[in-house]
């Protein structure tokens, strides 16, 4: 692992939408000049128009664009860069990436090949922790090569099992299996399914545990061998295995429990010979016991949360870190100070099965306000693609308790209004007033039971954000008109405001390079 310390003037961004704002700011803070690179879908994107210097990488859709490490480092090589953030997904996690960008003298912001290999499937990640002396799910720490052999772990693990791919996340190719006519049923079915997502069909079984909680271990390790933790995140609020809501620290995880899981991501880490930010996952069950579930090499959408009750910019860290940098503190340093809770707010129909909502936003009302943090990657006028993940922003509340965090947040989601396309604002003021969710009875199953026991009374919460919207029309046409006929807030520096940023985001436009 090097050890030599360089200095990083410029930074090219592998990414798009709210995380590449989110590297780009930080980059800024640090006097750090950034690169974008888009698709003809993002040409007018934020993240474009705030960079210092923009690259077209192709169309639209990623496999032609920005999952092309090398036009990604073609651009890198024009800009004169000395290293790439990737951000989360994308080539974050892509090890051949890592390595083209070491080949091309370019520094990736991240761990090591290695350790991405060591880590990145989720089984070679399970014999890692099975070294490292990690507990983990009883089941295979290999492929399967054939439903016989499935047939025969299933049985030795007992059911229900859960059938899960290899190469990847977000509830591809997973199944749920409890009997043997399942299994048969679901393997070919989840193969296929991650071959398509991820480019591999791996798939391996593991016992099911029942009712989970979903805790993560956030660590950060250098480049000289020095590897903390920064405290759990409980992601347990999850739609169809992917998370909702994220917040810091866990309502049931005290400091004993908090030590034995940090001390275990930090012994996988180093066995690993990790460097850069990464993420350790556990299942944790009724009675508090934690299974290893995967490790994320890349930095997490949720690490808002934990900046938060850590006072740490891990961005900021990153880059420090790739600069050969030692970490500027200890373990012992690391306090957590009061509660931070996570929204994401997607472009998606809840009254039509969550589909994507692609489409331009005709209004746009962000909140504010004493501990509120929003982390967004679009405009009012912007049009958000079909092409992409629909994740719009984030909304993080802290507040120095966990019900004050939720108050907060309620009142920063009644402030929010998006226009011109549907969202899943509803959903979120629905959990955070559940009863519930207000006493931290959660497991990564609440969200989908809250769903189908609430079905039909949904639909009047998911009419608050229509509702939002016309009263956000009256009031505008209520408005006294100012001398030039533009109307004016109370301030009477909002029409100015919006002209300014028009003026600034059309010169970006002019001036972006192809």
């Amino acid at each position: 692992m090097s050890k030599v310390r360089t200095t990083i003037r410029k930074i090219l961004i592998a990414n798009r939408g709210e995380i590449a704002l989110r590297i780009l700011r930080a980059c800024r803070e640090l006097g750090i000049a950034t690169v974008a690179v888009y698709s003809d879908a993002d040409r007018a994107a934020p993240h474009v128009l705030e960079a210092d210097e923009a690259y077209r990488l192709g169309p639209a859709a990623a496999a032609e664009s920005y999952l092309r490490g090398d036009l990604i480092l073609d651009a890198a090589r024009r800009a004169g860069v000395q290293a790439i953030h990737p951000g989360y997904g994308f080539l974050s996690e892509n090890a051949g990436f890592a390595e083209a960008c070491e080949c091309a003298g370019v520094k990736f912001i991240g761990p090591p090949a290695s350790a991405m290999r060591a880590l990145g499937s989720k089984t070679r990640a399970r014999q890692a922790a099975d070294a490292a002396g990690m507990p983990r799910t009883p089941g295979s720490v290999k492929g399967l090569a054939s439903l016989e052999e499935a047939y025969a772990v299933a049985a030795e693990i007992g059911y229900p099992v859960m059938l899960k791919a290899a190469a990847g996340g977000g509830g591809k190719g997973m199944r749920a299996i409890f009997s043997k006519d399942d299994l048969s049923v679901a393997f070919s079915a989840a193969a296929s399914e991650a071959e398509r997502a991820f480019g591999s069909g791996e798939v391996y079984l593991e016992k099911l545990i029942e009712r989970p909680r979903h805790i993560e271990i956030q660590i950060l390790a250098d480049e000289h061998g020095n590897c903390v933790s920064l405290g759990e995140r409980e992601c347990s609020v999850q739609r169809r295995h992917q998370k909702v809501i994220e917040e810091a620290p866990s309502a049931v995880i005290d400091e004993d429990l908090r030590r034995q899981m940090g001390d275990a991501a930090v012994r996988l880490a180093k066995s690993a010979g990790y460097a850069n930010a990464g993420t350790v996952e556990f299942l944790v069950d009724e009675d508090r016991n934690f299974y290893f579930l995967e490790m994320n090499t890349r930095l997490q959408v949720e690490h808002p949360v934990t900046e938060l009750v850590t006072g740490l910019d891990l961005v900021h860290l990153q880059i420090r870190i790739a600069q050969g940098e030692p970490l500027p503190f200890a373990q012992e340093d690391i306090q957590l100070r009061g509660h931070a809770m996570e929204c994401r707010i997607y472009a998606e129909d809840p009254d039509n099965g969550f589909l994507p909502s692609p489409g331009k936003i005709t209004r746009l009302l962000q909140p504010g306000g004493p501990g509120i943090r929003e982390d967004s990657g679009i405009y009012e006028g912007w049009v958000v693609p079909l092409d992409y993940d629909p994740m719009l922003s984030k909304l993080i509340a802290f507040a120095p308790t966990r019900d004050a965090a939720i108050a907060r947040l309620l009142r920063a989601l009644d402030e929010y209004v998006i226009g011109g396309i549907r969202s899943n604002l509803g959903l979120f003021r629905r959990v955070l007033n559940d009863a519930d969710f207000k006493a931290a009875r959660i497991d990564t199953g609440y969200l989908d039971r809250l769903l189908a026991v609430n079905a039909e009374a949904s639909a009047p919460a998911e009419n608050a954000d229509a509702a939002a919207l016309i009263g956000a029309a009256i009031f505008e046409s209520l408005r006294p008109a100012n001398g030039n006929g533009r109307s004016e807030s109370a301030s009477g520096r909002n029409g100015g405001t919006i002209q300014i940023n028009g003026w600034k985001q059309a010169a970006r436009r002019e001036g972006l390079r192809s």
